[in-house]
């Protein structure tokens, strides 16, 4: 059957013989005749026929023919007679029933009553009533009542209660289009006929009030014409349940009352069910459960979008009253006798209940009048004795309850209403799990479960059950955890993300793998897999399939999972990018444990502690974690997956840096170089989140630092972690951490502002002196530069700004060295000190005084020198030379002859290359040479080398590019330079150990290099004569060096000139 379009099918066909066996047996009478007393005789072919089409469609869909037929039974009742031929032509046209309708003899409303009566169809009566007009609904209604009325059975009476009752339960379905059809077709009836053109006397019409307000009014009418025809018990209580739910959801309730808990509604659903099935007069006693549970929904969810009219609900109150005085001993003593309860006696109790509740909430809050008040009260307490005498009684019936677990899945199977909800619950339940319907339940309906609430719900049920002593098949448990991973996985990564953070939440950094490991047997080999594609596929276009396999991986064991991948983007070259987007596209992972082996520290923190902190093998190694660290704190945010940061700076610093600032730690440089990252990624972020690394003491403990390299050569060899070229690490970490609290100086209070300067000046008075100067520009216009006395005797120093103090080590004479200390703090300071220096020109003895000491004080200060340091001595010595404040005399033992040569555009250059020799001559005189270690002697040789290549390229620029090379051709002069300092190298390496030369000789190489290169590039530059003894002079002064492997290269690479 075609349950869509209204047409003459097989089914419409058996009503049609239905009713011409009605019409015989009424004959000569015609149906418009029928009166309700001749239904019985005349009206079971009608019945019949709709019982075998139910019957025979019941493998389908009885319900809807049913339905279908009992709209085309009604439209035939509304249809006006077709008043002439064109009429009824224009019927055939355009009304969908009408070609139905003409199967049917013409038929009034006793027919339709009746028929719904004898097929106990109340909710289909209220269903297709609802779709109706307002207008024609009203008088159908009426119509119901009027017949209701007359010679009132008792089956009227069942069925009008059954009516009334589903009138209260409607919800109506607009998307049904057999509703909609309905529903047009009457109003185009309506448009038609004066019949429908006034509403009922016994109502008012008014377009504002919901259209069941009035009905419900009627019905309550309807109740008092048939009240002395309602005899037995179960009818009784029925009428008076209608009548407290009616009055409790369309009077007293609020308008938008809070729905009650899942655990409740379901609670009310199983003991409705349960009393159905104690019940056998009961219609749903033999339904299957889940038309059950569809009923006892609509039975126990009874809703109102308005209110009752005030006259309407104190009428009903009265009425109340009135029943219960009628029938109060009666239904007592059927309440309080042996019999089983049934529905109608539960309902009254129930119902009665919830009236009595809500009758004084409305007591209490709702503003009556005098007389008004009396009713209410009165009512109040009538309810109230008649609950006292039964409510006891029916508590000690028990009900069946263990039908909950079926009935909350029977919903999740339907997906009836708050099916979600019964999901909750089925999740959680300890005492359902791993039964066969609970398993059954969750496999049929798994995709119900992708919501991370409930995954997790599953996953401690699971968690919990495996760990009592329910016997529970081990094939199962594994079913179920493999389902749930199945519902995980299925999950977008933001939800899954939320699995994980519980999961990490309730089971700690072992996850599923606490309590579930024995069931997890394949998890390693997996790991295994997975690490290997990874390692294979580092790329942004796997990154997606990456992120999938590991969300796996990471809810089963997280510790086993982060570690792996830390050690991973360490260990393999070029992947720690890759494995960190895949970190980082889990935020659930920055989380604190509280039982971790560090409570302080996050999960990631202390996986990359205990798993490659501390235990890097190469540099780069400690190279990938630096940047590994780099991007799980600013992560890079790949399309299409969303990443957010695992680390905070403030944590970095407090785990990978604070505690190893420390000279004789050998994590010291790592940690700086942290240091500068973090701050140097981290310096635009709008909070300012230095404030929670305690910024002063994390200065203090920078310069606590750096004091260590002031008595760098005089500690052993364990206790210098740290190179002196880490000292520029330390100082661009003072000037970035000064910079950034400088500015953002507006955070702190004045008050907290000045006190913690002045602390940190307290603090810094115990260290070297030229680590309180480095802060010059912290403490700038709070506190003066402190410095040696004997400062002032050479500079012309400011008391507004400098001021002197006692140094220990610093007595007569030792200005000049206060000075270069202070020259080699920053190109700001040297500058400043250049421009201060009391050093009179045009004094030549002046001048020579200041050359030696500026000699001395050179060698005193090289070997403690950083090579930023020694860059900034470098250019200040420059500085000198051309201001011709420092005098170097250049002397002739590398020369042969005179030569005839300009060398003015190389003058300083040469004079520079002299003062290292005569500064290495120094320092390796008897008096010096045993200041250092064969390692200090190693960092000056670097310094040196450092220089003597600054030396080389601004030699070639000055020959190549510079002003003098416009002028002439400086070959022969540049020639000379590279022989001069090859032989200043030559020399400095014959003065010192051998195992420190290696840096000197390469550059003696170099020199070499550039002098045949640029030799050959300008043959025509000298004479062969001249080739000859210069080649030979080289050879002599080459002679002298040791070891022969060293000296027989270097002779190699001068014959070739």
């Amino acid at each position: 059957m075609d349950l869509g379009p209204v047409n003459i099918c097989e089914e419409m066909t058996i009503l049609h013989g239905g009713f011409l066996l009605a019409e015989q047996l009424f004959h000569p009478k015609a149906l418009t005749e029928l009166k309700k007393s001749d239904w019985e005789r005349v009206g079971q072919p009608i019945v019949e026929a709709l019982r075998e089409i139910s019957s025979a469609t019941a493998c389908s869909q009885p319900f809807a023919w049913k339905k279908k037929a009992l709209i085309i039974i009604w439209a035939k009742v509304l249809q006006p007679c077709p008043v002439t031929p064109s009429d009824a032509d224009t019927r055939w046209q355009e009304d969908v029933f009408f070609s139905v309708g003409n199967m049917i003899p013409t038929i009034n409303h006793t027919v339709l009553f009746e028929l719904l009566k004898s097929l106990e169809a109340s909710g289909l009566f209220i269903q297709l009533l609802m779709a109706l007009p307002t207008t024609i609904c009203r008088a159908e209604l009426e119509r119901f009542l009027e017949h209701m009325s007359v010679d009132t059975s008792s089956k009227d009476v069942a069925f009008f209660l059954s009516v009334w009752w589903e009138m209260m339960k409607h919800k109506g379905n607009q998307q049904d289009p057999l509703l909609t059809q309905f529903r047009t077709m009457a109003h185009k009836y309506l448009s038609s006929s004066d019949e429908f053109c006034h509403p009922p006397k016994r109502f008012k019409s008014d377009p504002d009030v919901c259209p069941t307000m009035p009905l419900l009014a009627m019905l309550l009418t309807g109740l008092k014409q048939i009240q002395n025809r309602i005899l037995c018990p179960g009818m009784k209580c029925c009428a008076l349940a209608n009548l407290a739910d009616m009055l409790t959801v369309f009077a007293l309730m609020e308008d938008d009352p809070q729905e009650v808990s899942a655990t409740v509604y379901l609670d009310k659903l199983a003991t409705v069910i349960s009393v159905w099935n104690s019940d056998t007069q009961n219609p749903y006693h033999q339904q299957a459960l889940a038309e059950k549970v569809k009923e006892a929904e609509r039975d126990i969810s009874l809703t109102s979008v308005a209110k009752l009219p005030s006259e309407t609900i104190f009428i009903g109150f009265e009425f109340m009253c009135t029943l219960l005085r009628e029938w109060g001993e009666e239904l007592q003593a059927m309440l309080t006798s042996s019999q089983g309860t049934n529905y109608d006696s539960f309902r009254l109790c129930d119902s009665l209940t919830s009236f009595s509740q809500n009758l004084k909430l409305y007591l209490d809050s709702t503003s009556l009048s005098k007389e008004e008040r009396q009713v209410v009260s009165e009512l109040a307490e009538c309810v109230g004795d008649f609950l006292r005498k039964t409510t006891r009684v029916l508590k000690n019936k028990g009900f069946e309850k263990d039908i909950t677990a079926s009935i909350a899945m029977a919903i999740i199977e339907q997906k009836m209403d708050r099916h979600m909800e019964m999901c909750y619950i089925f999740a959680s339940e300890k005492k359902w799990a791993f039964s066969d319907e609970w398993l059954a339940c969750l496999v049929n309906n798994r995709a119900l479960f992708r919501e991370p609430d409930l995954v997790l719900k599953l996953l401690e049920t699971v968690m919990e059950v495996t760990m009592t002593d329910r016997a529970v098949p081990e094939s199962q448990i594994r079913q179920v955890i493999s389902l749930i991973l199945e519902c995980y996985a299925d999950l977008s990564l933001p939800d899954k993300n939320k699995v994980l953070s519980g999961t990490l939440l309730s089971w700690g950094r072992k996850g599923l793998s606490e309590k579930l490991l024995a069931y997890l047997d394949r998890f390693q080999e997996d790991l295994n897999t997975t690490f290997n594609q990874l390692a294979q596929s580092a790329s942004e276009q796997g990154l997606a399939k990456a992120v999938a396999s590991v969300a796996r991986l990471v809810i089963l064991h997280p510790e086993i999972t982060v570690k792996k991948m830390c050690s991973m983007a360490v260990v393999n070259l070029g992947t720690h990018k890759f494995l960190a987007q895949i970190l980082t596209a889990f935020p659930a992972l920055r989380f604190t444990e509280e039982q971790g082996p560090d409570p302080s520290a996050t999960f990631v923190v202390s996986c990359l502690k205990e798993t490659v902190w501390t235990k890097f093998s190469t540099p780069k190694e400690e190279k990938q974690f630096l940047e590994l660290l780099g991007c799980l704190m600013n992560p890079v945010k790949p399309q299409g997956i969303p990443v957010a940061a695992l680390l905070e700076p403030d944590e970095v610093l407090k785990e990978f840096v604070l505690p190893f600032l420390m000279l004789d730690v050998k994590e010291v440089d790592l940690s700086l170089k942290i240091f500068i990252q973090t701050l140097e990624a981290n310096a635009c972020l709008e909070e300012y989140w230095l404030q929670a690394c305690s910024p002063f003491p994390l200065i203090f403990s920078l310069c606590q630092l750096l004091d260590c390299f002031s008595k760098y050569w005089q500690l052993p060899k364990e206790k210098r972690c740290l190179s002196l070229d880490g000292k520029d690490l330390v100082t661009r970490v003072l000037e970035i951490l000064c910079d950034i609290i400088l500015a953002n100086a507006e955070t702190f209070s004045p008050d907290t502002w000045i006190k913690s300067l002045s602390w940190l000046h307290r603090k810094l008075e115990q260290l070297d002196w030229t680590v309180r100067l480095r802060m010059k520009n912290l403490f700038e216009g709070h506190f003066k530069c402190e410095v040696p006395a004997t400062l002032f005797e050479i500079c012309k120093l400011s008391e507004d700004e400098w001021t002197s103090q006692a140094h220990p080590g610093y007595g007569p004479g030792t200005g000049l060295l206060a000075w270069m200390e202070c020259c080699y703090i920053s190109s700001s300071i040297s500058e400043q000190m250049l421009s201060l220096l009391v050093v009179d020109v045009g004094n030549p003895e002046e001048v020579r005084l200041f050359s030696k000491g500026f000699l001395v004080v050179l060698v005193q200060v090289m070997p403690w020198c950083s090579p930023q340091e020694w860059q900034y001595l470098y250019q200040l010595t420059r500085r000198l030379l051309e201001k011709q404040l420092l005098h170097v005399p250049y002397s002739l033992e590398y020369i042969q002859f005179v030569p005839l040569l300009n060398l003015k555009p190389f003058a300083q250059e040469l004079q520079l290359s002299v003062l290292f020799l005569r500064a290495f001559q120094f320092l390796c005189s008897q008096s010096c040479c045993n200041w250092l270690p064969m390692e200090g002697w190693s960092h000056v040789v670097r310094l040196l080398c450092n220089s003597l290549t600054n030396l080389l390229d601004s030699v070639r620029s000055i020959q190549s590019v510079g002003p003098w090379a416009q002028e002439q051709d400086l070959t022969q002069e540049t020639l000379f330079f590279y022989t001069q300092v090859f032989c200043h190298v030559l020399h400095i390496m014959a003065m010192l150990h051998q195992e420190v030369c290696e840096p000197l000789y390469v550059l003696a190489l170099e020199i070499l290099t550039c002098y045949e290169t640029l030799s050959k590039a300008n043959p025509s530059g000298s004479s062969l004569l001249q080739k000859v003894n210069e080649q030979r002079f080289l050879k002599s002064i080459a002679e002298n060096i040791s070891p022969e492997e060293r000296r027989q290269t270097l002779l190699q690479k001068i014959s070739n000139f």
